[in-house]
């Protein structure tokens, strides 16, 4: 008794390989404008975009590339109920923000607890009051 495979199968398989061709396409592609903007900016006499306008646009293009790679590599957002993935997801987010904001408060009291006396004066001189 050999066990066919169900059809559903072979096309939940094809529409894995779609999806993944497609994501790896979109991130090669918005990797590359990326790389190509900056080498733009940074090779040109006089740039075409000003900085802010290049980091507006890299800003979203990170973004379009993170949405891309969560849905289509992870496939979060493509599950039935309940969304387990998507819970567990958003739970790392979480703890990695905590982690650094932690961290960053954790380094920005350290560097005020290694002053010297007489930058401790300077410092508390200048944040006076609220």
């Amino acid at each position: 008794m050999t066990s066919q495979p169900k059809p559903t199968q072979s096309a939940d398989h094809g529409t894995t390989l779609r999806n993944y061709t497609i994501g790896f396409v979109a991130s090669l592609v918005l990797t590359l404008l990326a790389y190509l903007l900056v080498t733009q900016y940074l090779s040109a006499d006089t740039p075409q975009l000003s900085r802010s306008v290049l980091v507006i646009a890299l800003a979203v293009l990170a973004m379009t590339q993170f949405v891309v790679q969560l849905v289509l590599f992870l496939h979060l957002g493509t599950e039935t109920r309940p969304r387990w993935r998507l819970f567990v997801f958003w739970f790392m987010i979480f703890i990695v923000l905590i982690l650094v904001v932690g961290s960053l408060w954790i380094m920005q009291n350290l560097d005020y607890n290694m002053m010297s006396p007489q930058e401790t004066t300077i410092y508390m001189k200048n944040h006076q009051g609220f």
